[in-house]
């Protein structure tokens, strides 16, 4: 029996290079999506706009998936992470809009992000089997 293969993925960003990390890893019928936070790769950089984050970060996950042969409505599992309680409700659309038809397991944490521009991080798991 052969193992499957592993497929690692970047997506630009100096935190992969800087902290050594792939945006994605997709190995069978799994695909692990990175923590991945708003920043606009088109123009580096971080939007003011809690939603706009949000929305930047879906789809960066959504790249990473497809570079992977998944998309989003693989996604089993998501991890949302917070700056405050404040953004919840300025998020909450862009997370209906993406993952409210997949209803994947979730869990959200508010915590401080290492970039005090960063409001919104998103880490996902897919599985297609």
């Amino acid at each position: 029996m052969t193992k499957p293969t592993r497929k690692h993925v970047a997506s630009g960003s100096a935190w992969e290079t800087k902290f050594g990390y792939s945006r994605a890893v997709a190995q069978g019928d799994w695909c692990f999506v990175s923590g991945t936070t708003g920043t606009n790769y088109e123009t580096g950089k971080m939007p003011e706009s809690a939603a706009q984050q949000a929305r930047n970060a879906i789809t960066t996950i959504d790249g990473a998936l497809r570079s992977c042969d998944f998309e989003m409505g693989h996604v089993v599992r998501v991890k949302y992470i917070v700056s405050s309680r404040e953004i919840i409700d300025q998020i909450q659309p862009e997370l209906q809009r993406a993952f409210g038809a997949i209803k994947p397991a979730a869990t959200m944490i508010v915590a401080e992000l290492i970039e005090d521009s960063m409001k919104v991080e998103i880490e996902v798991t897919a599985f297609k089997g």
